[in-house]
């Protein structure tokens, strides 16, 4: 597969309640098909046990990793391993330990307890690890972590939903690592009243953006966002003008 110019990922659930937000494991797969239709290059998504909360439970993740393969094949997967859904380091490696179909990618926030041992395992496992940098202490963070230079990508996620503050913190954190000579890819996102300006900036900068109904339920007009798909158009469309008004 050619290496996009923007790199565009779809974040599809998570802990959002919105009507479209897929959480089946056939609705994960159909709604992967459909954003990598509308322009998405990757798809992050998070598994449902029967009760409907998140869970890094082996059969739940495989099912939905099976029927993403199933439903688009090649795309490449980047699965949650966050601490809010097992907050238990120990626990959390067990249900990590026990994957038998693995994603392309996790998702690993830098800030958690156990996280640099949950990824040493998951790189000796051959799953590439998109560092999560939450905060600007993530970044000082992972700066000297042994992982900096064995990461995939970097995932900047300022956690703010006001943008003044989020588009701070990620100036800042872009700056830690710049100054500490990290030239690893950067994909940004924000939430909910950040997450477009959070885009916007990063495509300035040359970096690839998230979307998706995990991030922010409005388009950039403000309008209620119908699905997935709509919100990839909609970065699609901000990718495509900035690199005109760079021409």
């Amino acid at each position: 597969m050619e290496k996009p110019l923007v790199f565009l990922q779809a974040a599809l659930n998570g802990d959002r309640q919105h009507n479209a937000a897929p959480r089946s494991p056939e609705a994960i797969g159909r709604d992967t098909a459909a954003v990598v239709a509308a322009g998405a290059h990757s798809v992050h998504i998070h598994a449902y046990d029967d009760a409907g909360s998140e869970t890094l439970g082996a059969a739940e993740c495989g099912a939905v990793v099976r029927a993403i393969r199933a439903y688009s094949p090649g795309t490449p997967i980047s699965l949650t391993t966050s601490a809010e859904i097992v907050a238990d380091p120990t626990e959390r490696m067990k249900a990590v330990q026990a994957w038998t179909d693995l994603p392309d990618f996790v998702t690993a926030n830098q800030g958690e307890n156990g996280i640099t041992e949950l990824c040493a395992y998951l790189l000796s496992r051959g799953v590439g690890i998109e560092a999560g940098l939450l905060s600007p202490a993530d970044a000082r963070c992972f700066v000297t972590s042994p992982l900096r230079d064995q990461c995939h990508r970097i995932m900047i996620e300022p956690l703010s939903p006001d943008p003044n503050i989020a588009l701070k913190q990620a100036t800042e954190m872009e700056a830690i690592l710049s100054d500490a000579g990290i030239t690893l890819s950067q994909v940004h996102h924000g939430y909910d009243g950040s997450c477009w300006a959070v885009n916007e900036r990063a495509l300035m900068r040359g970096h690839g953006i998230r979307t998706g109904l995990e991030d922010v339920v409005q388009l950039p007009n403000g309008q209620p966002a119908k699905n997935n798909s709509e919100m990839v158009e909609a970065a699609k469309k901000m990718i495509e003008n900035k690199s005109q008004n760079r021409i």
